[in-house]
């Protein structure tokens, strides 16, 4: 399941992540609110909050992901995972290394700094 946060600047986009993820959820939920801040905003901040029950992307949304990813990778200026998943955060320093902008990965503990860091100009 796919959840929009609230409660974050404009160009921070804020969603939990957590069981399996399905391509009309990834559709539905986070392709709309990502094509609108590309529309208003030159650089988009992500904060991602991944549950300890999340299972992965069905290979629809996997795609849907790396479509939007890589069609704007200049346009990602942060990106904080926040998780407690050894695998996902082995995976984002793997992509931190592709990244033009900067990603980070924080454990669930550390939610207010990721939110921080995020957030900083």
């Amino acid at each position: 399941m796919i959840e929009q946060l609230r409660g974050f600047p404009d160009d921070v986009l804020a969603f939990t992540y957590s069981g399996h993820i399905t391509k009309v959820e990834f559709e539905r939920v986070l392709l709309p609110v990502v094509h609108a801040a590309l529309q208003k905003a030159k650089g988009i901040r992500l904060y991602c909050a991944v549950a300890s029950d999340f299972s992965g992307l069905e290979p629809g949304a996997i795609w849907e992901d790396l479509k939007i990813g890589v069609g704007h990778l200049a346009r990602w200026e942060r990106i904080t995972v926040v998780t407690d998943l050894k695998w996902l955060e082995h995976t984002t320093r793997l992509l931190n290394v592709v990244i033009p902008g900067q990603m980070k990965s924080f454990a669930a503990a550390e939610a207010t700094q990721a939110r921080s860091w995020v957030t900083a100009r």
